[in-house]
């Protein structure tokens, strides 16, 4: 993304954002703009598998109760919304972006995020892991 992009506009990239670079495109096309994040799994900051990290303007909308629940755990670089939603960015391709984000898309993020944090297992985490690789080459 261009410098700044973070305070030029929406937490959320949507479909042809002029914030990104074309090297972006290429980058946010082939995933390979999240192979930075394995630092922060190596760190322990981050995991494999959990919740996307969410931008704080969309959290600040979540109830307590999902607040808590998401947040109990780390995140992680694929999870069960990642997979479902990979395509966010054509979804969100409407003059009202962000009216579709909160009222249909987050909704249905925070359902299976939820669904996760409430029974995640290993064989699950392997599952999801494979479903996630499944997907970049699918």
């Amino acid at each position: 993304m261009v410098t700044g992009a973070d305070r030029a506009g929406p937490g959320i990239t949507v479909a042809d954002d002029s914030r990104v670079t074309r090297v972006g495109r290429l980058l946010r096309r082939t995933k390979l703009d999240e192979l930075p994040q394995l630092v922060n799994v190596l760190r322990g900051e981050m995991s494999i598998v959990g919740p996307r990290p969410e931008d704080p303007r969309y959290v600040a909308l979540y109830t307590p109760e999902q607040r808590a629940q998401i947040l109990s755990i780390r995140p992680g670089l694929t999870s069960p919304a990642s997979v479902r939603f990979r395509d966010e960015e054509a979804a969100l391709s409407g003059a009202d972006w962000e009216t579709a984000y909160v009222q249909q898309i987050m909704p249905a993020k925070l359902a299976l995020d939820l669904e996760y944090v409430q029974n995640a297992s290993l064989l699950r985490d392997v599952g999801l892991i494979v479903r996630t690789v499944a997907a970049l080459w699918g």
